[in-house]
């Protein structure tokens, strides 16, 4: 995947976020901040996230993309951001979505 690849697919989920608040429904955008290592999605990287638990586009993959989603749907519900950080031992990585032990930081606001 190219550079110029990943920035289409994020534009997408921008627009996504616009459209679903458009709608009506409550977001929430998570966007990785900063990378450690070996991370699955490089920083800019945006997930959007409804208060029902729909999203689309990626910040990272495996059970890391779960626990953001639960995060998000808990930021929309409060309305106060959230900054997470995901980063696991090489031996467990496989299991989580960081497959080389990479560590990462997400920020996750609700969109006004």
């Amino acid at each position: 995947m190219t550079a110029q690849t990943v920035a289409g697919a994020d534009l997408d989920v921008l627009a996504t976020a616009e459209a679903w608040r458009k709608a009506g429904r409550d977001v929430a955008i998570a966007t990785v901040v900063e990378t450690w290592g070996s991370a699955p999605r490089p920083v800019g990287s945006h997930l959007v996230v409804d208060g029902e638990g729909n999203f689309e586009g990626s910040v990272s993959g495996g059970c890391v993309e779960g626990a953001v989603v639960g995060e998000a749907i808990d930021v929309i519900a409060a309305g106060k951001a959230k900054m997470l950080e995901f980063g696991v031992a090489d031996e467990t990585a496989w299991r989580v979505g960081l497959s080389c032990g990479g560590r990462i930081r997400v920020y996750v606001e609700k969109l006004a």
